[in-house]
């Protein structure tokens, strides 16, 4: 089977290599398809997305990788899109949906970031019942489609990051259940595409990819497919665990 990596971020975002270095690395490896996938710009958090100002230069330098490595690789220019991003999509290839923030009463709650983050914020608002919190979450990536009109779902329990090494709430909670269920029903008649996404276990989060296993199989139920994604912020994690977990496809 070909190899290709769909979901890849580079110095235009929060990546830590340039993406000729990516090309170069993903070239050795064999990698047939690389996809740039780098974060929208979010005016409410600049800290790791391209800056506004920068959107035209990545698509450019993009695409001029893609004619110079033209003989060697197919390389294609995306964004992950942001639930709450206004950046234009226009130019792309295509389109990652995702949702790394809930807004409660003016503020944006990156679901992404740290455990005490959603423990503060379950706190704050909801008396200390994080369930909510992931209901509101997940009532987002409902609307992702709706939102960024993506190609492809990126991370859909992208909530759950922590929950391997500190369980703040039970995946198997009728609430829980309920919640991504309801996200999978509203999103499935516009995208069918959802990744695999191994992004958390190269980065020592979790063992097992993004989604879960009972995720994977409601959306096998309801006729969704998936692709697998590395989520990659080096270029040593490209295709990470690829061969590991192909057979979840």
């Amino acid at each position: 089977m070909e190899l290709f990596d769909l979901h890849v971020h580079s110095v235009f975002s929060d990546g830590r290599d340039t993406p000729r270095d990516i090309v170069i690395s993903a070239i050795e490896k064999g990698i047939k398809t690389l996809g740039f996938s780098d974060h929208s710009y979010t005016e409410f958090d600049e800290r790791y997305c391209i800056q506004r100002d920068k959107q035209a230069e990545y698509i450019r330098t993009i695409n001029e990788l893609k004619n110079e490595f033209s003989d060697k690789i197919e390389i294609l220019c995306a964004t992950e899109q942001d639930f709450y991003s206004t950046a234009p999509t226009a130019g792309y290839d295509y389109v990652i949906g995702s949702v790394h923030y809930v807004l409660i009463d003016g503020e944006y709650i990156p679901v992404d970031e740290t455990a005490d983050i959603l423990k503060q914020a379950a706190d704050k608002y909801f008396s200390g019942d994080i369930l909510s919190l992931c209901e509101a979450y997940f009532e987002n990536v409902g609307k992702v489609y709706e939102k960024t009109k993506c190609d492809i779902v990126g991370h859909i329990d992208l909530i759950t990051k922590f929950n391997e090494q500190e369980q703040l709430f039970d995946e198997n909670d009728p609430r829980y259940i309920r919640a991504y269920r309801k996200a999978v029903d509203k999103i499935i008649t516009d995208c069918k595409v959802f990744e695999i996404n191994t992004g958390a276990i190269s980065r020592g989060y979790r063992t097992t990819p993004y989604p879960s296993e009972n995720i994977r199989s409601y959306i096998r139920q309801k006729g969704g497919k998936f692709i697998l994604s590395s989520d990659s912020h080096q270029k040593e994690t490209l295709c990470f665990k690829f061969d590991k977990f192909r057979n979840l496809l």
